[in-house]
C-alpha cells in the first residue's frame, strides 16, 4: 500500500482550506472596514451641515441679543476646532463636544428672549439643528456598532493572525460627552402631594 500520494492529498488539501479561510477572513475584513469608513463619511456629512447651520444661527441670535458677544465669540471658536477638529474620531469628538457645550450657552441666551424664540426663521434653524443632531446620533450607533464587530473579529483567534499579516487594526469609537445624551431620566414614583387649602 503506498500512503504517498494519499498524505499528498491531504496535505494539498489543508493548505487549500488554509488559504481559502485566509481569503474569505481578508475579504471580511476589507468588507468591514469600508463599512467603517462609510459610516465615517455619512457622520463627517452631518457634522459639515451642523458646521454650516451655526453661522446662521448666529446671526439670527445677534439680530435679538447684540450684547452676548461672549456668546458668539464662543460658539464662533469652537465651530473652528470642530471644523479644523483632527482626522480621527476620538479627536472629532472631542471638537464637536465642545461645539455642542457652546450652542448649549447659545441656546441658553435664547431662552431670555421670548421673541427671538418665537421668530420663524430661529424655529426653523433650530428644528434643522435639530433633525441635523439625530442624525448624527444615528450615524454614530452605525459607525460604532461597525467598529465594534471590526475591533471583535481583529482581536479574536484565528482571524487576528490575518489581521496581524495585514496590519488591520482597531479603529476608533466616536463617543459623546453630551451630559444630555448619557444623563440617566430621573423616574420618581411618589405621588405629590394635592394642595392644601
Amino acid at each position: 500500500m503506498n500512503v504517498g500520494p494519499l498524505v499528498l492529498l491531504v496535505v494539498v488539501m489543508i493548505v487549500v482550506i488554509a488559504g481559502i479561510w485566509a481569503i474569505t477572513t481578508y475579504n471580511g475584513f476589507v468588507r468591514l472596514r469600508n463599512l467603517v469608513q462609510e459610516a465615517w463619511r455619512q457622520i463627517d456629512v452631518e457634522l459639515n451641515r451642523r458646521h454650516d447651520l451655526i453661522p446662521n444661527l448666529i446671526e439670527t441670535v445677534k439680530g435679538y441679543a447684540s450684547h452676548e458677544r461672549g456668546v458668539f465669540e464662543e460658539v464662533t471658536a469652537a465651530r473652528a476646532a470642530a471644523v479644523g477638529g483632527g482626522g480621527s474620531p476620538a479627536a472629532k469628538a472631542q471638537a464637536e463636544n465642545g461645539l455642542t457645550q457652546a450652542l448649549g450657552h447659545l441656546f441658553a441666551v435664547a431662552e431670555n428672549y421670548p421673541a427671538l424664540r418665537a421668530s420663524e426663521n430661529f424655529q426653523q434653524l433650530q428644528g434643522e439643528l435639530t433633525n441635523t443632531e439625530d442624525r448624527i446620533a444615528a450615524g454614530r450607533r452605525y459607525y460604532n456598532a461597525n467598529v465594534r464587530i471590526l475591533n471583535t473579529k481583529v482581536e479574536t483567534f484565528p482571524a487576528n493572525v490575518i489581521a496581524r499579516l495585514f496590519a488591520i487594526h482597531r479603529e476608533e469609537y466616536f463617543e459623546t460627552e453630551d451630559a444630555a445624551v448619557r444623563a440617566v431620566p430621573n423616574v420618581s414614583f411618589t405621588t405629590p402631594e394635592p394642595p392644601k387649602d
